[in-house]
């Protein structure tokens, strides 16, 4: 295995050897420190965190650009045969909601 090798080529493979494991070292300590592992999981919630608030920006955006769609024509003028049963609809749910609201009220004095 080691034959025609100089004792001066083994020495120099063992210490380009040693040199190579003292890297291998380094670079799993600084793996599976505190802060790198920290670091890591908190850069990996960020990007969730990022990501499904993007995800939730475009179904919000989705949903307002249909009802704007619903609410107004093409042009921007407002469609009043739609408007209307959507603003007395949103007054009646006031109206029932306050409702409820002063009966609790009334009940806990």
């Amino acid at each position: 295995m080691s034959e025609g090798r100089t004792p001066a080529q083994i020495e120099a493979d063992i210490v380009r050897r040693r040199q190579e494991l003292a890297v291998t070292l380094d670079e799993i300590g600084v793996r599976v420190h505190p802060k790198t592992i920290v670091g890591n999981a908190s850069a990996s919630v960020r990007q969730t965190v990022d990501r499904t608030a993007g995800r939730a920006y475009v179904a919000v955006n989705r949903a307002v650009t249909s009802v704007r769609g619903e609410l107004f024509s093409a042009d921007g003028a407002p469609r009043m045969e739609r408007i209307v049963p959507v603003a007395v609809a949103a007054v009646a749910l006031v109206v029932v909601l306050s409702g409820r609201s002063s009966k609790r009220k009334g009940k806990r004095k």
